[in-house]
């Protein structure tokens, strides 16, 4: 006969605590407490907490603090079939369901949190981003090659990610500096600019209300700039930038760089102008007497 008795507390337990034997004990923690409060904060934290254990050593401190914009792939090593694995150990002790067709928009830990509180609490995902090829770009920007210093970009309602990697042929690394080539933090500050323009021209923030016309967005300001880190060829920098306010004509970013998860430089505020294109003028042409 088959015993059909449920398994006790104790038993539940001790079998969440062998499932997440490699884990640490915070993390184990959080998720005993949510299985019995089901608290949807824990979530974060636990899936966090998961991640970090199937990291190779020298990636977890980067876990530490600020995280949301480390990509799972390119600064932290994370593999499809290992993301898999996350994915299944965050769905038995969540007790919830990922979709695998909503793997691939999740590239961020800011995107795998996002996605999990939304799953926690019952809500829908969220909404999936703009992911925007080099092509495309080059195709919707005014500024070109040799001025262009943007490979590809993701861009959310609230939010915009781009990618850069300093190839060390850029013209002006031939003087900045004589044997020592530095990318100009003016430049990495220009690049923040141009993911805005991205954002204005593509992104769908509420504030946008019509088509921006891509000559008429100019650089205004910035303010509160803050570089840390040099960067220099073969650096892969990671941009982002989030709307703080938006009212025609003027858009005001924060904006981020950073190389490998690890800060480049900041900026408190960049400020764009920008314009609608004018509506089209039907042809009224009266083809009369013809």
């Amino acid at each position: 006969m088959i015993d059909k008795t449920p398994p006790s507390k104790q038993d539940e337990e001790q079998e969440l605590r062998e499932t997440l034997k490699r884990c640490s004990p915070e993390t184990i923690e959080a998720s005993l407490q949510f299985r019995q409060s089901g608290n949807p904060d824990l979530a974060n934290p636990i899936v966090i907490g998961i991640l970090t254990r199937f990291l190779e050593p020298e990636q977890r401190p980067k876990l530490q603090g600020e995280s949301d914009h480390l990509r799972l792939m390119e600064d932290l090593g994370v593999d499809s079939l290992t993301m898999v694995e996350v994915v299944m150990l965050v769905e038995e002790v969540l007790r919830i369901s990922i979709k695998n067709e909503d793997l691939r928009d999740l590239r961020t830990i800011g995107d795998v949190k996002a996605y999990v509180n939304a799953i926690a609490r019952g809500l829908p995902p969220p909404e999936k981003p703009v992911r925007v090829d080099v092509a495309e770009i080059v195709s919707v920007m005014p500024h070109q090659h040799p001025f262009l210093f943007l490979q590809e970009a993701e861009l959310h309602r609230n939010e915009a990610r781009g990618v850069y990697k300093i190839s060390g042929q850029e013209y002006f690394l031939e003087g900045h500096f004589k044997d020592r080539p530095i990318f100009p933090a003016s430049i990495q500050l220009e690049a923040l600019g141009q993911l805005g323009v991205l954002f204005l021209l593509k992104g769908k923030h509420p504030e946008i209300s019509g088509e921006v016309d891509a000559t008429k967005i100019y650089f205004t300001s910035s303010d509160g700039v803050r570089c840390s880190r040099v960067c220099k060829p073969g650096d892969i920098l990671t941009f982002t930038i989030k709307p703080k306010r938006i009212k025609h004509p003027v858009a005001v970013f924060e904006g981020a760089i950073t190389v490998n998860g690890e800060k480049a430089s900041f900026a408190e505020e960049i400020a764009l102008t920008f314009d609608y294109l004018a509506p089209s003028i039907p042809d009224t042409v009266s083809q009369s007497g013809v």
